[in-house]
Order: C-alpha cells, then sequence, then structure tokens
C-alpha cells in the first residue's frame, strides 16, 4: 500500500530550488528594514527629554 503511495508523488516545482531561499532572504531583509526603520522611536517625543519626570520610567 505504500508503495503505492510513494510512486504518484512526484513533486515539480515552478522554479529552482535556490530560488525559495532567495525569496526566504528577501523577506528577511524586508522585516529587518522595517525593523531598523523603527529605531528610537522612542525618544522622539520631547515629553521624554524634560527634567521634571524623575520618577516616570
Amino acid at each position: 500500500m505504500s508503495r503505492i503511495l510513494a510512486e504518484g508523488a512526484a513533486v515539480t516545482y515552478p522554479f529552482p530550488t535556490f530560488v525559495f531561499g532567495l525569496i526566504a532572504f528577501s523577506v528577511f531583509i524586508l522585516l529587518g528594514l522595517v525593523t531598523w526603520s523603527f529605531r528610537d522611536v522612542a525618544n522622539r517625543h520631547d515629553h521624554r527629554v524634560t527634567k521634571d519626570n524623575k520618577g516616570h520610567h
């Protein structure tokens, strides 16, 4: 039974397998750029720079 199932499992990909790696690498680079673009966002607010908020954070 398992031999019959294994014979019919031919897989063809729409493009070469290294393209999957390129797609994954591109997605990780894109996510890294999005994360990097939000750096230092908390320090852009003026209320954090004042000296009268000593008890806050």
